[in-house]
């Protein structure tokens, strides 16, 4: 209690609905809690499937986009019936200043709410030093000219994931976030986007610091992917399927 350590105890009433911090999120960005229980589970069972600190990695997704509460409406989980926010701002500088804040209001967050510091490596390093990459190439459109446009403006100021733990969230992160904007109709394009963030992050340099090793991500990518299909399964269409066992039925003219 004195140091404020992520103990088993602590980690336990992290965990509970009623912590006033995972409330707030609940009532004030609805979706990004949603998506935060969804990157809780993924990033659990990858990190028990390779011996990694699976409820520290658990407690931590619960609370990684937090900082989202500062501008709920710009980020897409949010934004059912409401429409996109940055289309009506129309300045890619401000666009990217709101998601990449998120991150730096979130570990200010944290503290506030004395949240160990173990928690708030993962809000820091979650997106490492990745770019938001959309508002960077309307920006570059906007001026006319790439070298007109400082890419560090559009770039998470880190660091990279300093642990296995927040490299699986890294990876949860953005494979949730992905295959649910994607919706994809079946297992093969699953594979493929789960494939894409994992070659994303590999390519740029993103893991390097983490300690994953080759054989621990197949096996977090075997994981994302059997459970990214239990949570993104297709519906089936009921009315179709009526329609098809009364064309059945029907008698011939």
């Amino acid at each position: 209690l004195l140091f404020n350590l992520p103990t088993a105890l602590k980690l336990s009433e992290l965990m509970q609905p009623n912590q006033p911090l995972l409330q707030r999120l609940l009532r004030d960005a609805p979706g990004t809690y949603q998506h935060s229980l969804q990157v809780a589970n993924l990033s659990e069972q990858a990190a028990n499937a390779i011996g990694a600190n699976a409820e520290l990695t658990h407690v931590a997704a619960l609370y990684h986009d937090i900082g989202k509460m500062e501008n709920p409406a710009f980020f897409t989980e949010n934004q059912r019936d409401i429409g996109n926010p940055h289309d009506a701002l129309n300045d890619p500088y401000r666009s990217a200043d709101i998601i990449i804040n998120h991150a730096t209001d979130g570990d200010e967050m944290a503290r506030q709410y004395r949240l160990p510091n173990r928690i708030r490596d993962f809000i820091r390093e979650h997106h490492g030093t990745s770019q938001v990459y959309v508002f960077y190439k309307q920006a570059v459109i906007l001026a006319g000219d790439e070298n007109l446009v400082d890419i560090s403006d559009f770039t998470y100021p880190g660091p990279k994931p300093q642990s296995r733990e927040t490299a699986i969230l890294m990876l949860a992160d953005s494979c949730e976030a992905s295959v649910r904007s994607r919706q994809p109709k079946n297992k093969q394009e699953i594979e493929e986007i789960v494939d894409q963030v994992f070659d994303g992050k590999r390519k740029s340099g993103q893991l390097d610091e983490s300690g994953l090793t080759l054989n621990d991500l197949n096996k977090i990518r075997s994981i994302f992917v059997e459970m990214l299909q239990g949570m993104f399964h297709p519906r089936i269409n009921y009315d179709a399927a009526i329609a098809r066992v009364k064309t059945k039925g029907a008698s011939p003219v």
